[in-house]
């Protein structure tokens, strides 16, 4: 085999691992695979003023912690842009959703009891303007 056939063949590998980490397949995902996880979502209206502050608090406190837990399998937090169909709306001054996946409600019944979601969670709460009176569901992914 020549050096041009080696690689050409060395890059088609690439290629192909590279597909599969964009579609999600990569062998090394230390994410479990559960049938039937629970989604929760909170909408937030979050203080523009104290916009940065909550997401400085989401990314170098509350997700770093969340991650390790156990039963975690994915949380998201993200910026409304608009509504594209239907309605109502969300209510005014809600900005921000966020979203966390876990293995089940048990899990997160674990985790929100836990010492370090009672330290970082009002770091986040703090910066809203609806501060216990968001919108929370709890869903079943199906």
């Amino acid at each position: 085999m020549n050096r041009r056939t080696l690689l050409r063949y060395v890059g088609l590998a690439g290629l192909a691992q590279t597909g599969k980490t964009l579609l999600g397949q990569s062998g090394s995902s230390t994410k479990k695979a559960v049938a039937h996880p629970i989604v929760l979502y909170c909408d937030m209206a979050v203080d523009p003023a104290q916009e940065q502050k909550m997401l400085d608090h989401y990314h170098n406190d509350f997700k770093p912690v969340a991650e390790k837990f156990e039963g975690y399998i994915d949380l998201k937090i993200v910026k409304l842009r608009r509504v594209m169909q239907g309605g109502p709306p969300p209510p005014e001054g809600v900005n921000y959703r966020f979203q966390l996946t876990y293995e089940s409600e048990e899990a997160r019944q674990k985790w929100i009891a836990s010492a370090v979601h009672k330290k970082n969670w009002p770091l986040i709460e703090n910066t809203l303007l609806n501060k216990k009176d968001y919108l929370v569901l709890l869903t079943d992914a199906v």
